[in-house]
C-alpha cells in the first residue's frame, strides 16, 4: 500500500437507470482535484472560479458537451496520469463484493457510448466494507454507511463544507436546473472525502485489510 498513491473517484448521474447518464466525473490526486463536467450544451462560465476560490486545494476543470465527451476525456486522463503511475483507485461504494453503484453504472454508460473503459492497469479498492469493518461507525442507534455520515464521524474535516446538498438526490435536480456550481461543489466534496478517508485508513489499517482488485479489461492490449 505504501508504493501506491490513492487517488479517490466518484461521478454523478442524472438517476440510477441504463438509461441515466453521467453528468460529472471526479478525481482527488495529492496535489488537487480534477473534475469533468457535461454540459449539455449549455454555459457554465464563472463555475471554475467560484469552485477554486472555495475550496484549499487546486481544481482543474473540463466542459464538455456530450456525455460520450466526458467519459472520452476521462478515458484519456487515465491513461495518461493514472495508468502505470504506482495509483490506486479508490472509491465509496463504488463496487463491493455484493454491489455498489459507480463502477457498474459507468460499465453500462460506457457500453451505451462505445467507448473503451478508462481503468486499465489500475488497481481498485472500496472503502466502504474497509471502514464499516476496521473502524467503529456507530453512533447512537444507528451504524453509519453512507460516505458522509462516516466522514463527519470519522474525520469530520473540512471538505464537508464545500457540500450544499443534504442528499445527493440533489444532484440530479441541479444538474436539469443547470446549477452547475454545487454540483462541481458537491462533487468535488465527496472525492476529497473519499481520498480523506482512504489516508486515514492508511494510517490505522494493516495492507491486508485492503481488499485490492485489479480493474485491466480482459482483453486489454
Amino acid at each position: 500500500m505504501s508504493e501506491l498513491t490513492l487517488v479517490a473517484f466518484d461521478i454523478e448521474t442524472t438517476g440510477f437507470t441504463v438509461d441515466d447518464e453521467v453528468t460529472v466525473a471526479g478525481f482527488a490526486l495529492p496535489l488537487g482535484v480534477r473534475i469533468f463536467v457535461q454540459t449539455n450544451g449549455r454555459d457554465i462560465e464563472g463555475v471554475s472560479e467560484v469552485v477554486q476560490d472555495r475550496t484549499e486545494c487546486h481544481v482543474q476543470l473540463s466542459t464538455h458537451a456530450s456525455e460520450r465527451a466526458l467519459l472520452e476525456a476521462v478515458g484519456k486522463f487515465s491513461s495518461d496520469r493514472l495508468a502505470g503511475d504506482d495509483v490506486l483507485l479508490a472509491a465509496f461504494n463504488g463496487e463491493t463484493w455484493r454491489s455498489g453503484f459507480d463502477l457498474p453504472f459507468l460499465r453500462t454508460r460506457l457500453t451505451r457510448t462505445d467507448v473503451a473503459w478508462p481503468f486499465d492497469e489500475l488497481p481498485y479498492t472500496d472503502l466502504l466494507p474497509l471502514l464499516t469493518k476496521r473502524f467503529n461507525t456507530t453512533v447512537g442507534e444507528d451504524e453509519c454507511r453512507d460516505l458522509v455520515g462516516v466522514y463527519d464521524t470519522l474525520c469530520g474535516g473540512s471538505a464537508g463544507e464545500l457540500d450544499s446538498f443534504a442528499e445527493s438526490s440533489e444532484a440530479v435536480s441541479a444538474f436539469e436546473a443547470g446549477e452547475f456550481t454545487p454540483l462541481v461543489l458537491h462533487n468535488a466534496a465527496d472525492v476529497l472525502r473519499t481520498r480523506e478517508l482512504g489516508l486515514l485508513a492508511e494510517r490505522y489499517c494493516s495492507k491486508s485489510d485492503f481488499k485490492l482488485k485489479s480493474l485491466t479489461s480482459t482483453r486489454y492490449g
